[in-house]
């Protein structure tokens, strides 16, 4: 060890702290050798060739002096055919030799070497073979044009020698096109191909005049002596293929000039023209470029897309464009595939042709987010493709377009739609995401508990004028498309005429009165804190100035002129606090919002009485027997202790079996908490009834036993609330948000309807699942039918496969999601149906008319079966001008719950509830009794269909004959009390047609004759009818037997063939309300004052007059 550290040598003095911080430089000049290493090799000759070549901008000025130089030459060539005076007489001396000044000489001398000494220089430092560069056509110009001018200098008789020196032309045109692509690599940019092209084309065609007219005239000296300028008249002539012949070459060598420069044309310029018309073709698939210019000048917005069609593309123009403040916005789509022709075909349209740019490319590339100037854009959508098979994959793609333009323009916003939920998490940092999985289950969800709530929710997110089907005969079409107007909007309380008066007081006391003046209808309010919404916070809280509101209308306030003619005759009259039922307004409902009559309310009565029921109750009536029922007056600040008297937390006999209840069906516990599982990240926590133990998987399966049951179908369960079906291709993790608002808190125990996931849509699996006992059926789309080779017929599986099943079970409510809208139309279809006809022909009128809203009236989506899930791409449009839409929508479909906020829900008017007559005074029960919303009105009417248009006739027919006829056929003379109308004469279409249609019978021959033979095929198509739904409940029917499930409850025959339904949003509050309609509700939340007046609700439910029925808080429950 001591010999180790023996050797080890101490360091010098040299190696103290500052040599080794300083370095010592002694020591490195003794010991160290320097190496310099180049990037090029250190020779002349790659120097010069660095400078010259390599180097972009000193290339670039060697290259504009050349050019400049061959200019030069080309100018002195015509000086000095100018200077020229040839003599008289033909002579071929004249070819050979010409007439050149001393000074022009030694211009053309000197400028002549400079270019023969650049050739050799480029030859100099060439690399490669030396006779490659030799034998170019540029070099072998030079030497032509150079050459002779050097042998001049050493022999002075030549200096008269002719020389083309107008052949610099085409050197010229070679230097242009090297300097051209020099200037892009020095600035680093790069210019538009079709714009060298073009470049390049005129450079050849000036090229071919000059050279023609410069041989011309020169060879013509020994001819007529042409001038330069009939030369060139010649030229242009001759070019052009005009031809007028009073400038003709008249020698043999000038003629063969001519000949070669259209053999030379030929050959030259169809190929520049190819060239060009090549690069224009691809221009046009690609779009070209957004200028920057423009971009810093103008507002636009881009649109990413993986394949654009024409349907994503007029639903995405309609509804951005249909907000007046977008009107001066420009389109920029940025797609990777090439533009289909219908598309090409729209955007060639002068409305969309100033405003939509088309660019091929990615947005996974820089230089394609550049062309689309994304940087400077005002907002990037960026779009999933639903029609592909594989929706992970193109989620996929569309996280990976979002996360390219987050990383080229971080501060651009973005607007993502996602397909699948388990995907929404890695575009958190978006602006606005729309996942399309959870809106629709969420939407078919509360379409079974909220009939049509699809219906609302699209006609809420579609920008509309209300001027669809005004001009139809039919009642219900009008009132439904002018309802249909109504939107979202939002405006500051300080600001507003509508709620500022109401600053101050409650949240349900603004509603109203908001309601009742105006005929508006106040949803939720934002806090200026608090950024987040709340829908119907109920009346415990207090309208600020500061706060937001949200509000239903046919068109925001600030586009709203107001007219207040009954309050100032209540003025006059001294009446302020009540007004007076004048009957419906006549005002124009787009443009103008007036007093829209104001409802007749008796205030005598105050007291809040208790409902221990599911209706209206019906007050006690003061006075006189013909007196308008009291209903309480919307308190301007909570009562606490007429509102919400029991703790809806509270499991206290809430769903105790009664002593009807069937014995023998077993009781199912529920607790109330958090799914202890999330399928996805990202997906919001929701109070839910839940079991107090995980069920075994086995258990699961309900046509299959196990060792904890021996249930194998629905009827064995004994389930006492009919079924909800749901049809689905795979259980993915959007279920959940379809599960979620069915078994959510605040709906009652009682209201819980067993759900059934259907994975095998066969007639067996649909009988064994309980489809006879079922109360709904949802069919989701089938994704594998997505591969279809035309697009529209992605929804032909999922249609035929409803049709079957609304054929086998008439009387089942089967919901159903499509991929296009306008497969809507094949929903229930019935082709000889006239009715049905006449909706398609108003159909094509409202598109024609540029509706954004034409399918609406189909009968299955005014009924809310069916709807696309397509529809609500306009709710990511909207988000650009509305921000609040996407959280309100999802506010209302249940998929998110903020503390505070209310939900949507339904209630069915009875008969008991048609003393309130009107939807205004209903609005005012609601709010003074249960603090509800209601935001519109799902109406059910009696509508006679016709199969086809001679039964119609027939039909009409015999009413003029007998009545006994009319009976036996089953025509009724009068409609249901619900119905708009108590006669036929609501349908005039159709009444016409059958009209025209059987005149022309009658002139045909006998009369008697032709009704006989009509009434033979009249019996013949309803033996034919009865037959095939005999036929068809006997297949049933077998099939049942078959597994042994018992045929009861099968009734083929009750079907609602006879009904039809549609929605009305925000209707005016002298609507009056008609049995069986539904209504829209917000309710309150009824956790939001749970920790804080707990105690004062106990005691409100000791001191309420009668027992506290814990069914007191669903007093409007379905």
């Amino acid at each position: 060890m001591t010999e180790l550290e023996s050797e080890v040598l101490p360091l010098p003095p040299r190696y103290r702290f500052r040599d080794l911080l300083l370095g010592d430089q002694s020591f490195q000049s003794d010991d160290r050798v320097q190496v310099e290493f180049y990037v090029n090799e250190n020779t002349f000759k790659e120097r010069l060739k660095l400078f010259f070549i390599k180097n972009q901008r000193s290339s670039l000025r060697i290259r504009l002096f050349n050019f400049s130089l061959k200019l030069l030459t080309c100018l002195l060539y015509i000086v000095r055919v100018l200077l020229d005076n040839p003599e008289e007489g033909i002579g071929w001396s004249h070819i050979f030799w010409v007439d050149r000044k001393l000074p022009l000489w030694a211009v053309q001398v000197s400028v002549g070497l400079q270019g023969h000494f650049n050739s050799l220089f480029l030859l100099l430092i060439f690399q490669g073979n030396i006779w490659e560069q030799i034998f170019r056509i540029s070099f072998i110009l030079e030497m032509i044009n150079t050459v002779p001018f050097i042998i001049t200098i050493f022999w002075p008789p030549l200096r008269n020698l002719f020389i083309p020196v107008f052949l610099n032309c085409w050197l010229a045109k070679y230097a242009l096109e090297n300097m051209i692509n020099d200037l892009h690599r020095a600035i680093q940019r790069t210019q538009s191909a079709m714009f060298n092209q073009v470049l390049i084309l005129i450079c050849t065609l000036l090229c071919l005049v000059f050279t023609g007219t410069c041989g011309i005239q020169h060879l013509e000296r020994a001819g007529e002596k042409l001038s330069l300028f009939k030369s060139f008249y010649f030229c242009i002539v001759t070019f052009s293929t005009v031809g007028y012949g009073d400038v003709t070459p008249k020698i043999w060598p000038s003629q063969l000039l001519v000949v070669i420069m259209i053999c030379v044309a030929l050959v030259v310029l169809p190929l520049q023209f190819e060239e060009l018309v090549y690069l224009w073709m691809e221009r046009q698939k690609s779009g070209g470029n957004y200028s920057r210019h423009r971009a810093q000048t103008e507002k636009h917005v881009v649109l990413c897309v993986s394949s654009l069609k024409i349907d994503l593309l007029m639903d995405f123009l309609n509804e951005f464009y249909a907000h007046p403040r977008l009107q001066d916005y420009y389109v920029v789509i940025l797609c990777p595939t090439e533009m289909d022709i219908q598309v090409r075909r729209v955007l060639q349209i002068p409305l969309w042709s100033q405003r939509v740019i088309y660019l091929q490319g990615s947005a996974l590339k820089d230089q394609d987010l550049m062309r689309a100037k994304m940087d400077n854009g005002e907002a990037c959508f960026i779009l999933s493709s639903r029609n592909e098979v594989d929706r992970t994959a193109a989620d996929h793609q569309t996280i990976l377009r979002a996360w390219a333009v987050k990383d080229f323009a971080p501060n651009c916003p973005l607007y993502v739609q996602i397909l699948k939920p388990e995907n929404k998490f890695h575009v958190k940092f978006a602006d606005h995401v729309v996942c399309e999985e959870e809106c629709k289950y969420a939407m078919l969800a509360l379409n079974c508990v909220c009939p049509a709530t699809s219906t609302l929710i699209t006609l809420l997110v579609h920008t509309s004028r209300g001027q669809e089907g005004q001009e139809s005969p039919e009642q219900w079409q009008r009132m439904y498309g002018r309802c249909s107007g109504n939107e979202v909007y939002h405006i500051r309380m300080g600001d507003s005429k509508f709620f500022m008066e109401y600053e101050g007081k409650s949240f349900t006391y603004a509603a109203f009165h908001a309601h009742k003046k105006y005929g508006v209808c106040l949803i939720g309010i934002r806090r200026e804190e608090n950024k987040s919404i709340l829908l119907n916070p109920g009346p415990r809280h207090i309208m600020a100035a500061s706060d937001t509101c949200f509000y239903i209308n046919i068109t925001k306030e600030e586009n709203s002129a107001f007219i207040f003619k009954q309050e100032e005759k209540q003025k006059k009259k001294g009446f302020a606090g009540r007004g007076t039922y004048d009957g419906p307004s006549r005002l124009p409902v787009h443009s103008i919002i007036a007093s829209m009559g104001t409802v007749a309310m008796d205030l005598q009565n105050t007291e809040c009485r208790p409902t221990n029921s599911s209706k209206l109750a019906l007050p006690a009536e003061n006075g006189s027997g013909n007196r308008r029922p009291s209903i309480a007056p919307v308190l301007e600040l909570a009562d606490t202790s007429s509102l919400l008297p029991c703790d809806l937390l509270s499991d206290q006999s809430e769903d105790e079996m009664t002593q009807s209840d069937e014995e023998g069906s077993a009781v199912v516990e529920y607790v109330k908490g958090y799914p202890p599982n999330s399928p996805y990240i990202g997906s919001s926590p929701t109070l839910c009834h839940l079991l107090p133990e995980k069920a075994p998987f086995c258990c699961l399966r309900l046509d299959k036993g196990c060792k904890h049951n021996s249930f194998e179908d629905a009827k064995a369960y004994g389930f006492k609330n009919k079924l909800i079906i749901v049809s689905a291709e795979t259980a993915g993790n959007g279920l959940y948000n379809f599960i979620v608002p069915l078994r959510a808190y605040y709906r009652s125990r009682k209201e819980l309807n067993p759900i059934v996931l259907l994975l095998d849509n066969n007639l067996d699996s649909l009988l064994q699942c309980g489809i006879i006992y079922a109360d709904n059926l949802v069919v989701v789309d089938k994704e594998s039918t997505m591969s279809a080779e035309e697009d529209y017929m992605a929804d032909a599986k999922t249609i035929v496969n409803v049709q079957t099943m609304f054929r086998l079970f008439p009387s089942l409510s089967i919901i159903t999601e499509l991929t296009h809208p306008s497969n809507m139309r094949f929903m229930q279809f019935r082709a000889k149906d006239s009715y049905s006809l006449a909706l398609s022909k108003l159909e094509k009128k409202e598109r024609e008319n540029g509706s954004n809203l034409a399918f609406m009236f189909r009968l299955p989506f005014a009924a809310g079966r069916v709807f696309s899930i397509s529809m609500l791409d306009t709710l990511l449009y909207q988000s650009f001008v509305k921000d609040y839409m996407i959280t309100i929508t999802r506010l209302l479909l249940g998929l998110d719950t903020t503390p505070g906020s209310g939900y949507l829900c339904a209630m069915k008017i009875t008969e008991d509830d048609l003393w309130i007559r009107t939807y205004g005074r209903l609005f005012q029960k609601l709010c003074s009794s249960s603090a509800e919303i209601p935001i519109g009105i799902y109406r059910t009417e009696s509508h006679m269909f016709a199969t086809s248009e001679s039964q119609i006739s027939i039909n009409v027919e015999d009413c003029e004959d007998t009545k006994d006829v009319k009976e036996h056929w089953g025509i009724k003379t009068g409609h249901h009390r619900n119905s708009c109308s108590s006669d036929q004469s609501e349908h005039p279409l159709l009444r016409r047609k059958s009209m025209q249609w059987a005149r022309r019978l009658s002139r045909k021959g006998n009369k008697h004759s032709g009704k006989t033979a009509e009434w033979i095929s009249q019996q013949r198509l309803s033996l034919y009818r009865r037959s095939e739904r005999q036929e068809l409940s006997e297949l049933v029917k077998n099939r049942m037997k078959h597994l042994g499930l018992p045929t009861t409850g099968y009734d083929e025959m009750n079907d609602h063939q006879n009904t039809l339904s549609y929605v009305l949003i925000n209707p005016p509050p002298d609507t009056r309300l008609e049995l069986n309609d539904i209504v829209y509700l917000i309710r309150s939340d009824p956790l939001a004052h749970v920790a804080n007046d707990g105690q004062s609700r106990k005691s409100s439910c000791s001191n309420k007059l009668g027992p506290c029925n814990p069914e007191t808080r669903d007093e409007t429950q379905l």
